[in-house]
């Protein structure tokens, strides 16, 4: 499993773990699940665009 240190708008990491948070609770290591979604998701409409 890979490890990324990112710096995010303050207002953009509020509503994201807010999100988070809402979605999955307060567990341990839904952050990470979260941003994996994410990550997947940009992946998949980067590489659209790119066909």
């Amino acid at each position: 499993m890979g490890v990324i240190t990112i710096s995010v708008d303050d207002e953009v990491e509020e509503k994201f773990r807010k999100l988070v948070a809402k979605k999955y609770g307060r567990i341990r290591g839904t952050l990470g699940v979260a941003v994996t979604e994410a990550m997947k998701l940009w992946i998949e409409k980067v590489e659209r665009k790119e066909k």
